[in-house]
């Protein structure tokens, strides 16, 4: 046993002097578990993703996809739209609201397409996509400061 200048053996001094350490390290991961915790994101900001990338993909469609391509793609969009509003309909009411009406608004004028659309029914479900879009757009921007 060795015995310090003050007379306490060394052993217990290192043994004190490893407690603190580890008594701090667990304190700083405590800090910076905690801390992560205030800097997750809300669930809707990977719903409004999957929202953004489904209307993405009507743009991958094409002529030969036909009217059942595009009813395909709409129930995505549909699926993953009632996603984002049930996730985010407490925080953006208003925003969540038009895109369930912009949604609902181009799968009627989708469902209403006959085989062979005219160019004023083509017109009506450009126009609802667009619609839809925007409604989209503007959740994104009001979201955006929780999604960053």
């Amino acid at each position: 046993m060795i015995v310090d200048t003050h007379g306490r053996r060394t052993s217990q001094r290192v043994a004190g002097w490893r407690a603190r350490v580890l008594y701090v390290a667990a304190i700083g991961l405590g800090v910076v578990v905690l801390g992560g915790c205030g800097s997750s994101k809300p669930a809707y900001c990977s719903a409004r993703t999957n929202l953004e990338d489904s209307i993405k993909g009507l743009t991958s469609l094409s002529v030969s996809s036909g009217i059942s391509g595009l009813e395909a793609q709409l129930k995505k969009i549909q699926a993953d739209a009632n996603t984002l509003v049930s996730q985010a309909k407490s925080d953006f009411p208003s925003q969540t609201s038009a895109i369930k009406s912009s949604v609902d608004a181009l799968t009627g004028a989708v469902k209403s397409l006959p085989t062979n659309p005219s160019a004023t029914q083509i017109a009506t479900v450009a126009s609802s996509a667009s619609s839809m879009v925007s409604s989209v757009q503007n959740f994104v921007d009001a979201s955006h400061s929780k999604c960053s």
